[in-house]
């Protein structure tokens, strides 16, 4: 399912999803041969609206139109190196175990991934929601801290302790969380940046910091879909559940040289990863980056014994 992203945000999205395939798991909707079941008792058969072909009056011009926006979506998915990986031998209760925020520890395995791959740090975009506020969307984490910085050089050096690595990696996760929780609670940056350029185009002021600041690359673009906000989604953690799981979804790389990367806690033993990039990038390969992160986490978990 594709979704058009102006009207909502992932959590939206997600719910309606949730809702859907908690329905599928808890009532029994279809038959053995898959087939609808029939509509209750209850229910009238006048009362289901059959569906209508829609006839569309269409010019020259709009099909013309039409033909162009399918041939260029036609050639996006065609560059799309998409993997859904199910991250299935551990999951966020072993990093609870560890003491240590599950988010900000992918955050900071993703950081690791990257820089084991690449050599270098990039900017890193985190979707954080703004729910708290009326019609609240989003705001920016900006996950490639000089904290997490020093995380990572640490994790490649054979010459620091572990116990360094541990306090490094847990300072670090520290200033994430309460760069999340301020990204939360309206004291984030970006959103306020986007407001002024966007009063200086309308006021047809050129702010050459602003213009800067705010057409740098996102290299890595990432973001934490929610699991379970219904109050009667049966526990995923009970073994009848586990294979009943939604994977979620994911986006598209922001950057044409970059990473998207979607990821869900269904349960304390699962992580689902949605890891994009574009095929005609030379260096990117979502495989690759996969394995990358998923040595960099357990690399990680082993600091603590794990």
């Amino acid at each position: 399912m594709n979704c058009e992203h102006s009207m909502a945000d992932a959590p939206a999205m997600a719910h309606m999803w949730e809702y859907t395939i908690t329905r599928e798991v808890l009532e029994k909707l279809y038959d053995e041969s898959g087939r609808c079941m029939p509509p209750g008792k209850k229910l009238k058969q006048s009362t289901i609206l059959r569906p209508q072909r829609l006839i569309w009056m269409m010019s020259p011009e709009l099909e013309r139109d039409i033909a162009e926006a399918l041939a260029s979506a036609r050639k996006a998915n065609d560059d799309l190196d998409l993997l859904v990986k199910d991250h299935d031998s551990w999951g966020k209760g072993i990093i609870k175990k560890c003491k240590i925020s599950p988010d900000a520890f992918i955050q900071m395995a993703l950081q690791l991934a990257y820089y084991k791959e690449n050599k270098k740090f990039v900017q890193t975009y985190e979707a954080s929601m703004t729910r708290l506020y009326l019609n609240g969307r989003t705001e920016t984490v900006r996950s490639c801290t000089l904290e997490a910085t020093e995380f990572v050089r640490a994790m490649v050096e054979n010459s620091v302790s572990k116990e360094e690595k541990i306090r490094l990696l847990k300072h670090a996760s520290a200033k994430h969380q309460t760069l999340y929780r301020d990204a939360m609670s309206g004291k984030g940056v970006d959103r306020h940046l986007f407001a002024l350029y966007v009063a200086c185009k309308g006021l047809k002021y050129e702010s050459e910091f602003l213009t800067n600041v705010l057409m740098r690359p996102w290299t890595l673009s990432t973001s934490q879909t929610p699991h379970t906000q219904l109050d009667y989604s049966p526990d995923a953690d009970l073994e009848v559940f586990r294979n009943k799981i939604s994977p979620g979804g994911g986006f598209g790389p922001v950057s044409d040289d970059g990473y998207g990367v979607s990821y869900i806690f269904p349960n304390n033993s699962k992580i689902f990863f949605h890891v994009s990039s574009k095929k005609s990038c030379p260096s990117t390969n979502s495989e690759r980056f996969v394995r990358a992160l998923e040595e960099s986490m357990d690399e990680m978990k082993a600091l603590f014994g794990f």
